[in-house]
């Protein structure tokens, strides 16, 4: 299945049904009177997260999106019936926006939401509806009332605990490969990886989803290589796993390109916890490996794991130390939720 987690479509909830205008004329029957129905309300434009999708695919062959038109209203005080709703089904981490593709509707992030996007219009009345002491035999009803239309565009961010990220090259999938069973593509060659890759990994008796996005170059939040638009999947990453490729010349350009390309796409990122990991050690010379892990450890101000994606060396401590800071994350919520409903507890 292709990987798709950007589309534009367009989406109209129901016309309401008309009111009938009706009079009963019966044989045997005395009085007689207005007996028109209301027409039927349109249908609903409905999103809703299931399980099982993970991208927008769907979304690629059809564009446009209509509910149903409610039944017009009908003589003997018939009501017209409902129009159906039309419902599209999202994958977790969808984000639904307006048509300038900035302003935020809804974020669905749990199987099992659900929210109208546009309301279906009302049935009109049927003349039965306008009967009155000294109108009683009215001869007008309304029509039904016209539903919404509007563009609105589809996101798709994946919900993944922790998030890999790094230049071109860097052993990105080589890594992910070797902690999950995902089988991303593995190449000698820049951009190897043109979508992002999910894989969970098991280390003790903890699981955690790690995301695997293309590689990054400088200028790519300008749109150089294939562009910052795959960031947005690690928005939602409790800790990024940093890795550079040992076996380049210039190390610590490598760590500032991607620092920076980060903190131009969103400030935030730039604030997320990071695990600086200096990969492909297997290929690096002793005294040269101990040359760059000083300037790594330098220019990054943080402690530098050296791993193996192909061999496998220092894979597990970078899980551990992945474990370790989204336990920390958690237990930072759960104090914060209790502060709030208890100001003065102290854990």
């Amino acid at each position: 299945m292709k990987f798709l987690d950007q589309a534009k479509i367009f989406v109209r909830s129901g016309d309401g049904g008309g009111g009938s205008v009706s009079f009963l004329r019966e044989k045997f029957v005395e009085f007689g009177g207005p007996n028109g129905g209301n027409g039927g309300r349109g249908g609903d434009v409905v999103i809703e997260c299931v399980d099982g999708l993970n991208t927008l695919i769907d979304y690629r062959y059809q564009q446009h999106f209509k509910a149903k038109t409610g039944t017009h209203g009908m003589g003997k005080n018939r009501t017209g019936a409902d129009g159906a709703d039309v419902v599209l089904r999202v994958p977790v981490g969808t984000q639904v926006f307006e048509d300038d593709n900035e302003t935020l509707i809804a974020d669905l992030t749990e199987v099992g939401q659900r929210i109208v996007l546009l309301s279906g219009g009302n049935g009109g009345f049927g003349n039965a509806h306008f009967k009155t002491s000294s109108n009683q035999a009215p001869r007008h009803a309304n029509p039904g009332l016209p539903g919404v239309e509007k563009w609105i565009w589809l996101r798709l961010k994946l919900i993944a605990d922790a998030g890999l990220v790094g230049l071109p090259n860097a052993g990105k999938s080589t890594f992910l490969a070797a902690v999950s069973a995902a089988k991303p593509k593995i190449a000698d060659y820049p951009f190897t990886t043109l979508h992002p890759n999910l894989g969970v990994v098991s280390i003790g008796e903890r699981d955690f989803v790690l995301a695997d996005i293309p590689g990054l170059i400088e200028g790519a939040s300008e749109g150089a290589g294939i562009g910052d638009r795959f960031l947005g999947h690690i928005e939602r990453c409790g800790v990024l796993i940093h890795l550079i490729d040992g076996t380049q010349d210039d190390i610590k350009t490598a760590y500032k390109t991607i620092r920076g390309e980060l903190v131009a796409y969103d400030e935030r990122l730039g604030e997320k916890p990071e695990i600086v990991v200096l990969n492909k050690i297997d290929a690096i010379e002793p005294d040269d490996l101990k040359e760059k892990l000083k300037v790594l450890k330098k220019v990054s101000k943080a402690d530098v794991l050296l791993v193996s994606g192909v061999t496998g060396k220092g894979v597990d401590q970078v899980l551990y130390d992945v474990v370790g800071v989204l336990d920390a994350e958690k237990a930072a919520k759960v104090e914060a939720e209790r502060r709030k409903i208890e100001p003065n507890w102290a854990p």
